[in-house]
């Protein structure tokens, strides 16, 4: 059995290489015959220890070894067309957001913005300031793009990736984002369904299906009262009363339930605790990585109304291959042609002020600054407190950080020597103590795709128990839980299936901790410091730590520096008339 080491997603390189230019849409070697036709409606103007990282080519640098089984990919699997989501007020809402950089003023003086961090909030912010006009330089500390979706390549060609990602239908500035850069068609998008396995039952699942016919909400309804198989009628009924107060009260009152848990709310409503234990500690693990006890309510609510009131919005995509060369190049390349950079192994070292308490330079590891008009922040919240100078320490916007703390989470990845049959080409929730999701992405991915075996991808969570426990412990415990879910081909001594390698990647602090009380701890983009911004999922902004909260945030960070740009170039002015005087 081959093992490899894990790869913790903080581990930082060191040494400044610049991004080349590349303007490739991907190598895949066929299209599925049922994806649908990119539709761009609204006039978009064009379609610790380290791994292998992406190697992104540019000059003469060394290429990845090229792998010696190569094999086409090929359709494995009937992926949905791209649901109609162009109509929905979500949708357009975030269309418009996006189309006021394309069309605003062009700057008479383009600003040079530095931004820390090439995850999906840099990158965000970095694509809309230059679709305004300006030049952003955004800086990575690691020699891979994507942050949170980073994935590495290892010795064999295989892929592994910082967490299982899916992109959900209610995802509008993400699903905006794909249709801008006219990639649309690198989304498999599943059926609509919501996958539980059922411990009482080894090997057995249990579904809700949202009828296509049905608008929502009622197809949700629909699918909650057709499956008898883990709620009850009554529980059913009870827990449909304890909503009505959030069906009601709307946003004000999702927002009034952060102070609470999932588990303390659900029982303040009157909702039996068999339902929290049968579904909403799946979910909470899915959302968050933590269980109902810890998780505050508020994340629920904001996922069911996003889930119930959008017709296709719990709808489920995976990426058609790993997502820095599938989603992260394609924003880069659309960032350069525009006349932006984008720089990779340039670790921020320290902010360095000038004596009013701005932003002097990003001062480098590799012992470089660089000096920008503005300055972004769009890395995870806990390094943002590292770096955080001690003169900003007290000021109330940076000083209620401290609250938010990123959640460990481990992905880990595990190579058998077989065709695993009690699969689904879908993400499943497993229900199962230790896991949270899984999904077979030899079949849900067409990049990953192998005939002959399985490559489960799997969240470990809650991980704050595990995260400083061997790899080979961690792979011990995911076998037992394995042997449950697949009772007739896994065994956890390995009896069955066989493990042929696997990998395991740790992220000491992931998303922010979604606990009761954060909300208020959450910062505008626009920071107190002039010049000075915050991108991220952990900043404000109406969804959840996830994907489509970190590119609605980069949108935020982006459109706020465009409102105050008289007001940086007039600072720019000044500093550069003081400097002449001096």
């Amino acid at each position: 059995m081959t093992c490899y080491g894990n790869v913790s997603a903080l581990n930082l390189s060191w040494h400044s290489i610049v991004l080349g230019v590349r303007n490739s849409q991907g190598t895949s070697g066929c299209r599925y015959p049922n994806c649908s036709v990119p539709n761009d409606a609204l006039a978009f103007s064009s379609s610790e220890s380290l791994g292998h990282s992406l190697r992104i080519p540019f000059g003469n640098a060394t290429r990845a070894r090229p792998r010696t089984d190569i094999r086409p990919l090929q359709v494995v699997c009937v992926d949905y067309p791209r649901p109609d989501l162009d109509t929905t007020v979500n949708f357009l809402e975030a269309a418009y957001l996006s189309s006021s950089f394309r069309t605003s003023p062009r700057p008479a003086k383009p600003l040079k913005i530095v931004i820390a961090g090439a995850g999906l909030a840099g990158l965000s912010t970095a694509k809309y300031l230059a679709d305004a006009g300006h030049k952003p330089v955004l800086l990575e500390a690691r020699d891979v793009l994507g942050g949170k979706v980073a994935a590495w390549k290892d010795d064999d060609g295989d892929w592994y990736e910082t967490g299982l990602h899916i992109f959900f239908g209610a995802y509008p500035n993400v699903q905006n984002l794909f249709g801008e850069l006219g990639i649309n068609d690198r989304l498999q998008w599943k059926e609509h369904s919501m996958i539980f396995a059922m411990p009482n039952k080894p090997g057995e699942f249990s579904r809700f299906d949202f009828l296509d016919a049905l608008p929502a909400p009622l197809n949700g309804i629909w699918a909650i009262l057709k499956n008898n198989e883990m709620l009850t009628w009554p529980e059913k009924v009870k827990f449909a009363i304890g909503l009505l107060p959030a069906m009601v009260g709307g946003q004000a009152y999702v927002e009034a339930q952060d102070g609470l848990s999932v588990q303390e709310w659900m029982r303040k409503q009157g909702v039996p605790d068999r339902v929290t234990t049968e579904v909403f500690i799946a979910m909470s693990k899915a959302l968050n990585f933590i269980n109902p006890d810890e998780l505050s309510m508020q994340c629920i609510l904001i996922a069911l109304n996003r889930f119930l009131q959008e017709k296709h919005g719990s709808k489920m995509a995976f990426l058609d291959g790993n997502p820095p060369e599938r989603l992260c190049m394609p924003i880069v390349d659309h960032i350069q042609s525009l006349g932006g950079e984008v720089r990779l192994n340039s670790r921020i070292k320290k902010i360095e002020l000038n004596n009013d308490g701005t932003v002097r330079s990003f001062a480098l590891s590799s012992g470089d600054s660089i000096e920008g008009d503005v300055y972004v922040f769009a890395t995870p919240v806990d390094i943002l407190k590292l770096l955080l100078p001690d003169d900003w320490k007290e000021i109330p916007y940076f000083n209620k950080l401290e609250k938010l703390i990123g959640v460990p989470v481990i992905n880990v990845h595990i190579w058998f020597d077989r065709k695993l049959k009690n699969t689904y080409d879908h993400l499943l929730f497993s229900r199962s103590p230790l896991l949270s999701v899984y999904a077979d992405m030899s079949v849900t991915c067409k990049e990953y795709y192998n005939a002959n075996q399985s490559m489960l991808e799997l969240v470990f969570a809650p991980a704050e128990e595990w995260i400083s426990c061997s790899d080979a412990e961690i792979i011990d415990a995911t076998m037992k839980e394995l042997a449950k879910l697949f009772p007739d081909e896994i065994a956890a001594d390995q009896s069955k299936a066989k493990i042929l390698k696997y990998h395991v990647v740790k992220t000491p602090r992931s998303v922010y901790k979604t606990v009761p009380n954060c909300e208020p701890c959450r910062p505008v983009q626009r920071s107190p410091v002039q010049g000075f911004y915050l991108a991220g999922d952990y900043t404000k902004q109406k969804y959840l730590a996830s994907m489509e909260g970190a590119v609605l945030s980069g949108k935020l960070c982006a459109q706020a520096i465009i409102q105050d740009y008289d007001s940086l170039i007039s600072r720019e002015q000044r500093k550069l008339a003081e400097a002449t005087i001096s």
